[in-house]
């Protein structure tokens, strides 16, 4: 069966495998949310400051990769860990690679030529590497947050070959994306976003750190939009078919107008490396979560306390519903507010503010855009039953959230 694979390049194993929080069924969501508009950044409401892209000719990239290729670098992050915690080694899990859909697989690892630290047979250095790109002239940056996430060090290699260390300012485990900053400069080359989704079949252009090697480009189309693979509640991930391997996680796909379309973070494949399946964090996503990263470490989401499923035929057919529409509620938090407006597992939402829910991911994305406090109408199909509930969504609770370094 093929197999998800996160596009980060390690050097040895760490212990657990950092993922497995990101990963959840196919068939069901936990539903959180992030606040509803994204907040302000100096620079994307402005052109980038980067050289005129002289020709939009499909037969050669060359001029809009020579635009955004200076805010494009790899990075590479590097933690100490006991072997002897978690019994882990090198022939086991790497941490890079998400279980796809709704089963749990084997995950990759690539060779380990990493020595052992000074410490002792039982200390490992771990190395992960992958990408990132600038999207300041101070420098502050986008990458995954699987690429650094427990890093004791970062650091970043541009493509004019400079080496700067890497602060990491937050990590969003939901979108797997993190923000960096970058010191010593303040001009560095830096990239924009495009506005909205891309068209299915559109070209973009996908930069990374393949296997160490260093600034790459890759061409292909989007394959598709809003996908969810069971990974996130609210992750609408677009699909592409651009090459994307092992050290590609967090560097940019690009429309031929230089814009960033998404954050490339993971492929689905039988053997880890690319069959032309892979996809991309939405610029819009990235858009809403840098702001909130950079100033509070964080980003804040609402909770309805639910996790939901698709109706199916024989669902709608066992709960006599007309339309095979709708999300059903397959797991209730007892002091959630769905359950404080009423709501009862078995249920099926079938609306959000008078606007039809067809899937299960259509309500998280409804919710996505709302913020803690929002006051939701939800239409709910209860016991054969319309009606209508009010729930104000909270906050997550902290204790869902897991601790950064």
């Amino acid at each position: 069966m093929p197999k998800a694979s996160r596009a980060t390049s390690t050097g040895t194993i760490l212990a657990g495998g950092v993922l497995s929080a990101l990963a959840l069924g196919a068939l069901t969501w936990a539903v959180a949310t992030q606040t509803a508009s994204p907040m302000s950044w100096p620079g994307w409401s402005k052109p980038a400051e980067l050289h005129k892209i002289a020709s939009r000719d499909v037969a050669n990239f060359a001029d809009v990769v020579d635009t955004v290729k200076p805010t494009v670098f790899a990075v590479e992050s590097r933690v100490t860990a006991d072997d002897t915690e978690g019994g882990r080694d090198s022939g086991d899990a790497d941490a890079d690679v998400a279980p796809p859909l709704n089963k749990s697989l084997p995950r990759f690892a690539l060779p380990d030529d990493t020595p052992d630290t000074p410490e002792g047979p039982s200390r490992r250095l771990l190395v992960s590497r992958g990408s990132g790109f600038f999207i300041s002239s101070d420098g502050y940056a986008v990458t995954n947050g699987h690429v650094v996430e427990n890093a004791d060090t970062t650091q970043i290699l541009t493509d004019d070959q400079r080496t700067y260390g890497a602060k990491v300012v937050g990590i969003d485990q939901v979108s797997d994306l993190a923000l960096l900053k970058v010191d010593g400069r303040d001009d560095f080359p830096f990239a924009t976003f495009a506005d909205g989704l891309p068209r299915v079949g559109s070209w973009i252009l996908a930069f990374g750190n393949p296997f160490g090697l260093g600034g790459t480009v890759t061409a292909g189309i989007v394959s598709a939009r809003e996908r969810n693979i069971g990974m996130s509640a609210n992750q609408d991930l677009i699909q592409i078919d651009a090459p994307i391997n092992k050290g590609d996680s967090g560097g940019p796909s690009f429309d031929l107008d230089g814009k960033v379309v998404g954050v490339n973070t993971m492929i689905i494949s039988p053997s880890g490396g690319s069959i032309g399946i892979a996809f991309a964090i939405p610029a819009e996503t990235v858009k809403t979560v840098m702001p909130q990263l950079r100033d509070k470490g964080a980003v804040t989401r609402g909770w309805l306390g639910v996790q939901m499923q698709p109706v199916t035929p024989d669902i709608a057919e066992s709960l006599e519903l007309k339309d095979v529409r709708g999300a059903l509620v397959a797991r209730l938090e007892a002091t959630g507010p769905a359950a404080k407006a009423g709501i009862s597992v078995g249920d099926v939402i079938t609306s959000v503010d008078d606007e039809p829910i067809k899937r299960a991911s259509d309500l998280a994305r409804k919710v996505t855009n709302s913020a803690p406090g929002t006051l939701l109408r939800l239409g709910v199909m209860h016991h054969g039953e319309q009606k209508t509930a009010r729930v104000t969504l909270d906050e997550v609770p902290t204790q869902q959230r897991r601790p950064l370094r």
